[in-house]
Parts: C-alpha cells; structure tokens; sequence
C-alpha cells in the first residue's frame, strides 16, 4: 500500500468520546454518544435496559452487553483495518467473546470485580501464520478497549450540587 492512511492527521492526539443518558422508564436508559475529539462523528442514538431482576422490561440491551460488543467489534475493527494497512489477506473472520465478572451480595445490594477476560479469533487466510500473528498483535495494541482494560485506570465520579460539582 503506497498511501499512507494516516496522512493528513497529527502524529499523536487524543480521542474523546461523550455521553449523555436520561431515565425514560423504570430502568430504561436513553444514551447520545457522539465523538467529539479529533473529529466529530454522531451522535449515536442508543438504549440500555435491565430485565426484571432489576425491576426494567428488557426492552434493549442492559449495558453488559453493550460492553462485551464494544470490547468484540473493536478487536474485529482493528484488524479488518490493520490487515488492508500490513497486506494480511482475511478471506474471513469471526471473533468470540467471554467476559466473566464475579458478583457478591452485601446486604441489600451487591459488588463485582472483572474475573477473565477471554478473545477467541479464528482468521481464514493465506498468508504464513507468523504475518497473522503480527497483525493480531498490531491489532490488540490499537483497540481503544483493549488497551483500557489491560492498566489500571482512576474513574472519577462527580455528583451535582446546589453548590456546583462535588466529587464522590
């Protein structure tokens, strides 16, 4: 490939995406996601909702799944597009995706902690395996949620105030 894909942008920047959700029934949630560093793209308009353990219809998907669909498309993403970048020929692909959590009761609530984290990818393709093996590895270092979940991470929480922003 004589064209560079990358021309055009800056040599490093940041990727920002925002979301805002608001309550729309007993645990459905209304999400806009839109893309707002280095360009824009959206909003994506999307649902969450929870089954009747949590008191919802199940009338979209709770956000697990959500999760465990970004963490899948983003893998399978990155390497449909590395392989045109590195000349990997992909007759075909499919991705399978375990994510296990462990969920503790405590009192009248619970807690969770992620367990494993499992990406099956099976590639049909021509080249020696050792070229497929380079892109899969090329393509784990640019998935954005792969990447997140392999360091550890500070989330910081705010709550709105009468006084403005409190962090919690």
């Amino acid at each position: 490939m004589s064209e560079n894909p990358n021309a055009g942008l800056p040599r490093k920047a940041q990727v920002q995406f925002d979301c805002t959700g608001t309550i729309t029934g007993k645990m459905r949630n209304e999400l806009s996601v839109e893309m707002v560093k280095p360009f824009a793209e959206g909003p994506f308009e999307m649902a969450t909702d929870e089954g009747p353990f949590h008191g919802g219809d199940a009338s979209a998907p709770p956000p697990l799944a959500f999760f465990v669909a970004g963490l899948t498309g983003c893998i399978m993403t990155q390497i449909r597009a590395f392989a045109k970048r590195l000349g990997v020929t992909l007759t075909d692909l499919s991705v399978d995706t375990r994510v296990v959590w462990d969920w503790q009761a405590t009192g009248r609530t619970y807690e969770t902690a992620p367990n494993s984290f499992e990406i099956d990818i099976s590639i049909d393709s021509s080249d020696p395996e050792a070229d497929v093996i380079a892109l899969i590895e090329t393509a784990k270092k640019g998935c954005f949620l792969e990447q997140t979940l392999g360091v550890s991470n500070t989330i910081n929480h705010r709550m709105k105030t009468a006084n403005g922003w409190k962090a919690v």
